[in-house]
Order: C-alpha cells, then sequence, then structure tokens
C-alpha cells in the first residue's frame, strides 16, 4: 500500500503542472496631449493597437509573463489619447519542455493576461474622459504561430547566405 502510494507521488511530480500565481499591472501611462481641444472634435477616431509579449524564468518553476498594449487614437490628425500598459503575471510551469513551454510562455499566458488589460484600459481611458474603448479579443495561438515561422525563415535564410559566402 505505501509502494502504491509513494509510486503514486512520483507519477504526479512528472505530471504537466500549470497555475496562476499573481497578476499585476507592472507599468501603466496615460497621455491626452491635445486635450481639451480634442475634446471639441467630433468623436470618430483611429484607433492603433500594438502588442508584445516577453518572459522570463524566476526560478526552476516559475515565470513572469509580460503582455505590453500601446493604444494610439487620433481625431483626424491630432493624437486624443495614447495608453500604454505592462501587464504581467507570475506563472508556475512544471513538466513542459521544449516548444510546448513556449506556446505556453508566448500564446497561453498572454491570453489570461489580456483580458486584465483590457480592463484596465478602459478603466484609464474613461478617467481621461473619453468613451469606453473595449479592445476586440486577440488571438495570441495566431500571433505566435507567426512569430515561429518568421524566425525559422530567418534562420532558414542565414544558413542559405552562410552556404553562398
Amino acid at each position: 500500500m505505501a509502494e502504491n502510494q509513494q509510486a503514486a507521488g512520483t507519477e504526479n511530480q512528472n505530471q504537466p503542472q500549470f497555475a496562476l500565481q499573481r497578476i499585476y499591472v507592472k507599468d501603466l501611462s496615460f497621455e491626452s496631449p491635445n486635450a481639451p481641444l480634442v475634446f471639441q472634435e467630433q468623436w470618430k477616431p483611429q484607433v492603433n493597437l500594438d502588442l508584445n509579449t516577453a518572459h522570463n524564468k524566476i526560478s526552476d518553476n516559475q515565470y513572469e509573463v509580460v503582455l505590453s498594449l500601446t493604444v494610439t487614437a487620433k481625431v483626424g490628425e491630432k493624437v486624443a489619447y495614447i495608453v500604454e500598459i505592462q501587464q504581467a503575471g507570475v506563472f508556475m510551469v512544471s513538466g513542459i519542455e521544449g516548444p510546448q513551454l513556449g506556446q505556453m510562455l508566448g500564446a497561453y499566458c498572454p491570453t489570461i493576461l489580456f483580458p486584465y488589460a483590457r480592463e484596465a484600459i478602459d478603466g484609464i481611458v474613461n478617467k481621461g474622459s473619453f468613451p469606453a474603448l473595449m479592445l476586440a479579443p486577440v488571438n495570441f495561438d495566431a500571433i505566435y504561430a507567426q512569430a515561429l515561422k518568421r524566425k525559422q525563415e530567418e534562420a532558414a535564410g542565414e544558413v542559405k547566405e552562410e552556404q553562398t559566402h
């Protein structure tokens, strides 16, 4: 019986594990360089979203994942506002290696963080006296796949370049 419990304990240690440990705002900035004059304009903004993800290893099984978003809203040629946020999280990941770990940190974790960043952006835009901004969902799996493909193409290009010299 004790042997079965011991074997089960060893089995659990080798099982893939994932846990969200903390979510936090690492950095937040709001600028409205043309206020109050921009409030007199008809509100038909062009909104641009730039996003980036990064991660770093904190300890053996802990990773910090940072989702950086920059939202720029313009009315005509005037910048109405710029919001920059770094929404971060600490994730415990064990038993997951290689490409699966990359997918987890590059796509799955940012998917978890995005709604928090979206809510923070909406709140700060409202406090700036602008209409609500609800960003559309983002497909981080597709973005991660594109980035991976681009890296592979760049690596293949570098190999070809070395062979021609």
